[in-house]
């Protein structure tokens, strides 16, 4: 059974950069390194063990996203407002900060994944780096003067 790290949190909203791939063109086709894939394996298998039922997993159409996203083990909505090159708002509507309930995880890409989470942390997009294959874990919650956005963990692939 999955632990949830966030009973009594309104949404978690978890940022789940691809894991490292192949150069190449086009950019869509790229596919994970040997390395990506041990990363999304070891990435994947620490999710597993805390995502709650039921989490919505989005994640781009690009190649190394969706392999990625497949470490999970989940079934996956691949959804185009999360792929290269979307923007921070088209993500969080696509997800549904900060209203939705529940779990969501989104599989995507740098800068955007980066902005997000500067966005959240301080109000302002900023140019901040994911690692590949990194997971970064916010939660919102109703406080009195509005929504608060809450770092709950940063996981990197070697950590684990």
């Amino acid at each position: 059974m999955a632990v949830s790290l966030s009973e009594g949190w309104a949404l978690d909203f978890i940022l789940w950069r691809h894991a490292d791939a192949e150069d190449g063109v086009p950019d869509d086709a790229r596919k994970l390194t040997v390395k990506g894939e041990k990363q999304a394996q070891q990435v994947g298998r620490w999710l597993k063990s805390h995502l709650p039922e039921g989490a919505r997993i989005l994640v781009s159409p690009a190649k190394r996203a969706q392999q990625t996203a497949s470490a999970l083990g989940r079934e996956f909505e691949t959804t185009r407002e999360i792929g290269t090159g979307a923007s921070v708002m088209s993500v969080m509507a696509a997800a549904g900060w900060p209203n939705a309930k529940g779990a969501v995880v989104v599989v995507g890409h740098q800068p955007t994944l980066g902005c997000i989470a500067a966005a959240l942390l301080t109000g302002t997009e900023a140019d901040w780096s994911i690692k590949k294959g990194c997971v970064w874990w916010f939660s919102s919650r109703s406080h009195d003067d509005g929504t608060q956005a809450v770092l709950r963990t940063v996981i990197s692939p070697e950590f684990l």
